[in-house]
């Protein structure tokens, strides 16, 4: 049995270099928080966040448009709640910044919020009812397939910004962020969901409550904005239900990032702040070497706690997918037994076939090789043959970056 673990894992983060992407991270207000990845879960205890945990999700996938009607489509394949929030006022600006979003993946990206009616580290998301905050989908159709929101979100460097609306009483709320990719979505089944999904607390003087819609209910298979070809003009129409009256609908930018998220223990507003770091330096480095503070419902008092990040989940808070491979790989070696690090690998090339989709090895291993040196080279490798890559890629997130 694992064994088999094993295998499966390194077959998942041999796929996600080539899938595509994740919310890596959120910023609200100026405030930057680090959001979930799959690689977390080889990592005890796993950093706590406020993005929903997908652990399933090793390929970046998708939701299937046949599956609008189960409850992966609410927040992603099984997804569960965040183990912490961000505080944020209404009218605050909260970006999502995606690790990387395919030009060809056309699509609609939408918005909505949940009440949680309590806390929403444990609340039961079947009974999550969504009203929509935001929603862009066809800018333009000219020339064919146009430009889309998805579009937008990739000048934007692979980021989305959100208002949430000034009236919205106060409360803790999922935000539910989606790209629906819409290249393939001209026969049934075709359109693929990118559903992330977010812990806040909204603070304000706000009354509206709006009414929502569950989450198995926003969508239908057959409803235009799903099922549709992008190949050719069209008048598009945004799936989901009409956006509330207080919606904003916002010119994309890059807000300015001035510390680390700081949110309180409870359900009660922050009491006091961490400082911002004195350099400048890039959200990813400062998300390994500084306190991340994220708040969790668990306790009834208002304290300021802080949960270091660790190093799998630095690495994987880099844009590269790779990345998050080689943290997997070192995240691996943290979570398994020791006697199974140091057990002997076979060295003589396998017969027959393998089980699934696994390749069978071709090349012998050398003699005395056991799982930890396997695990180190899959790591190393990813480290040195990525290393131009990811940092290329950070140079040009966003100037995420923190100022004084």
């Amino acid at each position: 049995m694992a064994t088999f673990s094993i295998a499966a894992a390194l077959l998942g983060l041999a796929s996600s270099v080539s899938a595509h992407g994740q919310v890596q991270g959120i910023v609200a207000n100026g405030e930057f928080y680090e959001g979930y990845s799959p690689s977390f879960q080889y990592s005890n205890p796993p950093p706590t966040v406020i993005g929903w945990s997908i652990p399933q999700d090793l390929d970046n996938g998708f939701v299937a448009s046949s599956a609008l009607q189960t409850d992966d489509i609410i927040c992603h394949v099984n997804a569960t709640p965040a183990k912490g929030h961000a505080v944020v006022a209404a009218g605050d600006v909260v970006e999502l910044q995606w690790s990387a979003w395919p030009s060809s993946h056309h699509g609609p990206v939408i918005d909505y919020l949940a009440n949680c009616n309590g806390a929403c580290e444990t609340v039961d998301k079947t009974k999550l009812e969504f009203f929509k905050i935001d929603g862009v989908g066809l800018v333009n159709d000219n020339p064919v397939p146009g430009t889309w929101a998805s579009d937008q979100l990739i000048a934007n460097n692979n980021s989305w910004v959100v208002t949430i609306p000034k009236s919205i009483a106060p409360g803790n709320y999922v935000l539910r962020h989606e790209i629906i990719a819409l290249h393939s979505a001209g026969s049934a089944g075709g359109a693929q969901m990118y559903p992330h999904c977010i812990n806040l607390q909204i603070t304000g003087s706000g009354t509206t409550k709006p009414t929502g819609t569950l989450g198995t209910a926003l969508y239908k298979e057959a409803d235009p904005g799903i099922e549709v070809n992008i190949y050719q003009s069209l008048s598009y129409v945004i799936p989901g239900p009409s956006p509330i009256a207080d919606a904003v609908s916002m010119k994309q930018s890059q807000p300015s990032i001035t510390a680390n998220g700081v949110v309180a223990t409870g359900s009660a507003a922050p009491a006091a702040a961490v400082a911002a770091s004195s350099s400048v330096v890039s959200v990813p480095a400062a998300a390994s070497s500084s306190s991340a503070v994220v708040a969790s419902s668990a306790a009834p008092s208002t304290s300021v706690v802080s949960s270091t990040v660790a190093t799998s989940a630095a690495a994987s808070a880099s844009a590269p997918a790779v990345s998050a491979a080689a943290s997997s790989a070192l995240g691996l070696t943290s979570a398994l037994p020791s006697s199974l690090l140091t057990s002997v690998l076979p060295t003589a090339v396998p017969t027959g076939t393998a089980s699934g989709s696994a390749p069978v090895p071709t090349n012998p291993l050398p003699e005395g090789t056991t799982l930890q040196d396997l695990l180190d080279w899959v790591s190393y490798v990813f480290a040195q043959m990525f290393k131009d890559l990811e940092s290329q890629q950070n140079e040009q997130n966003h100037a995420r970056s923190f100022r004084k």
